[in-house]
């Protein structure tokens, strides 16, 4: 039970207006805030952090309620139009007109809305996905995304079984279920500290949104191959790559971050993977690429990308971003993927994908690619995942959506050398 008070009105007030100029990642900001008042209890901070992620979901809403210039009314219509705060905890909290006007705004919120109030997406963002959506569709899309996620975990199944990990947790009363689609996958509802839990310390789990997961089984690594998780950042695909490798092949994680890539050691030590060889690269002509050019046997490149398949966690994201911003990414993306594919040899296999919801940094990178390079194919990911045995049809595409199947959005296509 939420318990608001005017020390976590104060508190919520600061971080809100740390956040909202939206000048850096909403959640490096909060985490700033929170080494910044460490006499936050758990709760509290749970609850500051509640807070300014559901007003970063409906920011058009509370635009609409007339609250974005006055960080207390932003926060008390927050807690009482998206948190559901009880009109009586909140009227102690209150100065002068603020109770009467909180209650119109609570009984405005509640009223139909306008389709872009309803979503809640800026308008450019409004406008490219109708090019592919009606506005049905469109409303489901925008709930889904605007919903808070699950947590989902990845089974190290190197150490342990899925049904050994089910049953521990559920005897940790954290009420975990299988996922639908990946092998791997455990989900739990809520968000539970998982990173304290034994399974986690000892490597048996990783968190890992499913989406990502079924990335690593549409590459399909055998044990004694060579493959290149292209984009590795701090290593989670690798990770998960390295064990349908059963730890054997060789297995490269590129990076052109250093930082990323030292957050991946950590990682690697509790998995038990010995086969993960991180190497930073500079840049496509980097002498790493040059001397692997037309060896290895699968690549996945997990393209840095506008990230709109992760509002569930990251909402900021849709008003960071700018229609600029997105043409600019595509066109890093098409040269990564292109860069990517000359490691493969004949025969090799490549799977390029997204966290994206948009055509320009999916379907359309992909085209192209297919234009400007004859010696590619693509494969079908439904055919891919039938022959693993996973119930998953999103035609030859891999195609998330949090509605659908409650993942973030995720979007893949593989490719075969010639």
């Amino acid at each position: 039970m939420m318990r608001f008070s005017r020390a976590l009105l104060d508190a919520c007030i600061e971080a809100f207006t740390a956040v909202l100029p939206l000048e850096r990642p909403a959640d490096s900001v909060l985490a700033k805030f929170f080494r910044d008042h460490p006499h936050l209890g758990q709760r509290d901070r749970a609850l500051v952090a509640e807070s300014v992620y559901a007003a970063l979901r409906r920011r058009r809403l509370l635009e609409r309620l007339e609250t974005m210039r006055a960080p207390r009314r932003l926060v008390l219509a927050t807690w009482a139009t998206l948190l559901g705060a009880n009109m009586k905890e909140l009227e102690p909290l209150a100065r002068g007109d603020e109770f009467a006007w909180l209650g119109a705004a609570k009984r405005e919120a509640s009223a139909s809305q306008p389709l872009e109030i309803e979503c809640d997406f800026p308008d450019w963002l409004i406008e490219r996905l109708r090019l592919r959506f009606d506005d049905t569709v469109l409303r489901e899309i925008a709930a889904g995304l605007n919903r808070n996620a699950a947590l989902d975990l990845r089974v190290n199944l190197m150490k342990v079984s899925r049904d050994a990990v089910l049953a521990r947790l559920a005897e940790d009363g954290l009420h975990p279920g299988p996922t639908p689609f990946s092998p791997a996958g455990v989900r739990l509802p809520g968000r539970p500290a998982i990173n304290r839990h034994p399974l986690f310390i000892e490597g048996a789990v990783e968190v890992q949104d499913e989406g990502s997961q079924l990335l690593s089984y549409l590459v399909a690594p055998r044990r004694s191959e060579l493959v290149v998780d292209f984009c590795a950042g701090a290593g989670g695909k690798t990770l998960a790559l390295g064990m349908l490798m059963r730890s054997g092949g060789r297995l490269y994680a590129f990076d052109v971050s250093v930082k990323r890539l030292a957050a991946l050691k950590p990682r690697m030590a509790r998995s038990g993977l010995s086969n993960v060889h991180p190497l930073r690269i500079a840049d496509a002509n980097d002498v790493h690429i040059k001397r692997l050019s037309g060896k290895i046997d699968r690549v996945l490149v997990d393209a840095p990308c506008s990230g709109l398949g992760t509002l569930r966690r990251n909402p900021d994201l849709k008003w960071r971003w700018t229609p600029d911003d997105i043409n600019e990414m595509a066109r890093k993306q098409r040269g990564i993927l292109s860069d990517a594919s000359r490691l493969l040899k004949p025969g090799g296999r490549l799977v390029y994908a997204t966290c994206s919801i948009l055509e320009e940094e999916n379907r359309q990178v992909v085209e192209e690619f297919l234009a400007r390079h004859a010696d590619f194919r693509q494969h079908s990911a439904k055919e891919i995942f039938a022959e693993q045995r996973i119930p998953l049809d999103t035609g030859d595409y891999l195609e998330t959506w949090p509605h659908v199947h409650g993942t973030d959005g995720f979007f893949a296509a593989v490719f075969e050398r010639k």
